[in-house]
């Protein structure tokens, strides 16, 4: 028997073309989504959890500005250097948790 045989032969075979018609649904089909709790209770902890961080930037880039303001006041340098860093880092952290929350939200968004 050749390949060419074989292959007829599998190809004509009527138990192999009753399956190749019309498949049984064996294994179903879900959407993947989660239920409506769950989801509204994870975009309420992501929610807040990017709020507490973006009040805690501001709480630092504020006390930031009044470390400029006293250590140029009191003509102490390292103070305000001090205070000038901590308003650069409290923007960068502001940024970070910004887009990072976005972010986790596009992409759990984007799962459901």
């Amino acid at each position: 028997m050749t390949y060419m045989d074989a292959v007829r032969t599998l190809a004509t075979d009527p138990g192999l073309q009753a399956l190749a018609a019309d498949p049984p649904p064996v294994v179903p089909k879900p959407s993947p989504a989660l239920p409506a709790a769950v989801n509204t209770q994870v975009q309420t902890v992501l929610n807040w959890t990017a709020g507490f961080g973006l009040a805690a930037a501001v709480i630092g880039g504020l006390t930031g500005w009044l470390l400029v303001a006293v250590g140029h006041n009191t003509e102490r340098a390292q103070l305000a250097a001090r205070g000038k860093q901590s308003v650069l880092w409290s923007l960068c952290g502001a940024g970070g948790i910004g887009l990072t929350s976005s972010m986790v939200l596009a992409v759990y968004n984007m799962s459901i």
